[in-house]
């Protein structure tokens, strides 16, 4: 057991001093003005600083690479957030810019009645179920509307008004068939003036429907149909629609026509309330 101590140390003596001859070769193998000792020195430091930079340097790039992570990520999320805000504008804007060519087009309608007096008004409520009858606006007796005064939408007639509070309107729409009260005296202008009542309202094609009419004439698609006057408080001229299609009633004896609007009873928000003159008489 001894020996064997013995035989190790001498096979670690031994390899120190090969350690030692070749680190001593090699400086001497490099020359330069350097001391031996420091030279020596510089060896060891150079291997141990290769020893230890490697896992140093590899530490330090694994931080980097979590940091450059984590920009990445808030960088995300400040796009992200600048991208919603950008959603939320664009949506703004095509509200505003609906709204805008909703008001020109009252504007344009309320220049060109000269003859009338208009009251301007906003849709404040309209209810699911009765959506294609009637519409509530924030008009009433106190800016002087009064019950069967025709109410536009856009450049289109689509209702009167059927109940007036002091501040707020009921309209009752084109498209309510319901009560017949709501039946618009219409006519055609062409060679001969062609009258009739708008009467009914095809849901499936959103079309409203023209019958009675006065004459065998034949009518020619888009052609205008307005108010004719002869309806009481509703004045002569009003744009109601275009003439879509002509087809026979279902007796066969007289015309029908299927007029499409000239506003959008689906999208009616601004209403122009129409005030007949006492001197503005037709023509």
């Amino acid at each position: 057991m001894n020996q064997f101590f013995t035989n190790k140390k001498m096979i670690i003596l031994l390899i120190s001093v090969i350690l030692f001859v070749s680190l001593l070769s090699l400086s001497l193998r490099s020359g330069g003005n350097n001391p031996f000792l420091q030279q020596v020195t510089n060896d060891i430091t150079a291997v141990l600083g290769r020893t230890f930079s490697r896992p140093a340097n590899a530490v330090t790039e694994l931080f980097d690479s979590i940091t450059n992570l984590q920009n990445t990520y808030e960088e995300n999320q400040r796009l992200k957030t600048e991208i919603d805000q950008i959603y939320e504008r664009q949506a703004e804007l095509n509200v505003l810019r609906d709204e805008n060519e909703r008001l020109e087009e009252e504007l344009n309608l309320q220049s060109s009645l000269l003859d009338y007096r208009t009251i301007s008004g906003t849709v404040i409520s309209r209810n699911p179920d009765t959506w294609v009858d009637q519409i509530i606006v924030d008009r009433g007796s106190q800016d002087g509307v009064e019950i069967g005064m025709p109410v536009m939408s856009g450049n289109g007639l689509v209702g009167r008004i059927s109940e007036v509070n002091p501040t707020s309107s009921k309209v009752v729409l084109l498209t309510n068939v319901d009560q017949s009260s709501n039946q618009v005296s219409s006519e055609i202008v062409m060679d001969e003036v062609v009258y009739g009542l708008i009467s009914g309202y095809d849901s499936e094609t959103n079309r409203l429907i023209m019958s009675q009419i006065t004459s065998t004439t034949d009518i020619n698609e888009e052609e205008l149909i307005t108010t004719s006057g002869l309806g009481g408080a509703i004045p002569r001229g009003l744009v109601i629609g275009e003439v879509d299609e002509v087809r026979m009633d279902s007796f066969g004896l007289a015309q029908e026509v299927y007029v499409t609007p000239a506003t959008d009873f689906n999208n009616i928000r601004y209403v122009t309330i129409i005030h007949r003159l006492a001197d503005s008489g037709d023509e």
